[in-house]
């Protein structure tokens, strides 16, 4: 297993509102929070166990919501506090990582970042640390922006691709990103699965402190203005002050919207090691144990000729007879019930909830 002279850190991102996994992922406490596998292990906590094998807690940071803090710490009590840090607001995935990279190379100097969303699973751990030091080494060495790419497995429509090809440039294993590609439909999927030159796009980064904040000043002078301000205030009695009143100023963009598709050097490593982004409801069936039919059955259960169906059971029995890829979640306010293939649209409830004014179930 590769390492790197600097000091290797780590950020896993928390802040996300779990929207497709509603009616169990709440704003009061979303996906990343929830055990989702049966396991009682949280999705924030294995996330959290994989990375610890190669990066020490005291080199962990936690960028989440405010409201999620508490949340975090209850979960992670292995992390020092000073390494939660707190967006007092929304702003998509680029200033949150700025935020990161800036109190890291504050108190570190430039270090080695590795970037993780704290949603995701991975079945085989040790494979996946694995890539995840040799981006590491690759982003010292290189002074790239490195995105960890999955070999996909079957034509997902659900993520984006990478489109991706040898360079010279780069060190072994490591290759150079063409493009980055939108969801696309099944048919552009099945054409890039058969062409070995696509990966799925796993929102897993690498690259110096220094490298991120660069590129961010360059393609994101706003975002850039106020990290300078952020670093300027870091660990002194006015940062909680700052941060509240600046980072809300920054604009809600996405790493890969905001810099990855406009930088011009920008590598990846593909990876096999088992990941999901368990993006809605389906994924259980991917990811978790199912029984002989198929089914993930979580709580009082019965099933009679049900195939390939997703139950989430509260307090109450849940019979099922003759459904076949379907989707029912129980919870004690809220029963959702979905075909499987319009799971993507989950979300599309919570936003009617919201323009209801229904808060209390969102």
């Amino acid at each position: 297993m590769q390492t790197t002279q600097r000091p290797m850190t780590a950020v896993i991102m928390a802040g996300g509102k779990g929207e497709r996994f509603w009616p169990k992922s709440r704003v009061q406490c979303p996906k990343q929070f929830l055990s989702l596998t049966g396991d009682g292990e949280t999705m924030l906590q294995k996330t959290f166990r994989r990375i610890r094998g190669i990066v020490p807690p005291e080199r962990i940071y936690i960028v989440t919501n405010g409201e999620y803090m508490t949340l975090v710490q209850e979960q992670l009590p292995e992390i020092p506090e000073q390494n939660l840090l707190r967006e007092p607001a929304a702003r998509n995935t680029a200033p949150c990582i700025a935020l990161a990279a800036t109190v890291i190379e504050k108190r570190l100097g430039e270090s080695v970042m590795l970037v993780l969303p704290a949603d995701h699973l991975v079945r085989h751990e040790s494979l996946c640390a694995d890539v995840l030091c040799r981006a590491a080494a690759a982003a010292e060495e290189t002074d790239a922006l490195l995105t960890i790419g999955i070999t996909p497995t079957y034509p997902e429509t659900g993520y984006g691709y990478i489109a991706f090809s040898r360079t010279q440039d780069a060190p072994a294993g490591v290759y150079q990103v063409d493009s980055f590609r939108e969801k696309p439909d099944l048919e552009t999927a099945r054409q890039y699965v058969a062409s070995g030159s696509y990966l799925w796009n796993s929102g897993m980064f690498a690259w110096k402190t220094s490298t991120y904040l660069n590129a961010v000043r360059k393609y994101l002078p706003a975002v850039g203005e106020i990290t300078e301000k952020l670093g300027a205030a870091c660990d002194t009695p006015e940062f909680s002050n700052v941060l509240t009143e600046q980072f809300p100023l920054m604009p809600s963009i996405s790493v890969d919207f905001g810099i990855l598709e406009k930088a011009k050097r920008i590598y990846t490593i593909p990876g096999t090691f088992g990941w999901d982004d368990v993006g809605s409801w389906p994924a259980l069936l991917r990811v978790a144990r199912t029984d002989t039919n198929g089914n993930y059955r979580d709580g009082d259960v019965l099933t009679v000729g049900t195939t390939n169906c997703v139950f989430s059971g509260g307090k109450k029995l849940i019979a099922a007879v003759g459904l076949h890829e379907i989707i029912v979640v129980d919870t004690d306010d809220a029963l959702l019930v979905c075909d499987m293939e319009a799971a993507q649209n989950v979300r599309k409830i919570t936003e009617m909830l919201r323009e209801q004014g229904r808060g209390e179930l969102l």
